[in-house]
């Protein structure tokens, strides 16, 4: 197990899964269905609004809508969801509440 540690988190296990029995699977148009990430099945950078890298459009009424985008869904996903986490943790922190 030690052997994870020195891996890029590509060749683990831990950063890619399918659950092809999902009714919805895939829930996005791909090419590559084979190479098609669920780890994140709701993208935790949703909240990052235009600063998300994704490729979206904001529909009239205001709406964030992500049904083009690949990011959450690829096999480097792991990768760059973990780069922008902090962006994610800062946007956490100033909605706190105590």
């Amino acid at each position: 197990m030690a052997d994870v540690f020195n891996k890029p988190p590509r060749e683990c296990a831990y950063s890619f899964t399918q659950h092809t029995a999902c009714e919805f699977f895939p829930c996005h148009k791909t090419a590559h269905p084979e190479n098609f990430n669920c780890l994140f099945c709701y993208c935790p950078l949703y909240a990052l609004g235009s600063d998300c890298g994704g490729n979206f459009k904001w529909t009239e009424e205001g709406v964030k809508d992500c049904s083009d985008c690949l990011v959450p869904h690829t096999r480097d996903s792991y990768d760059y969801i973990l780069k922008k986490f902090p962006e994610v943790s800062e946007l956490a922190k100033k909605n706190r509440k105590d």
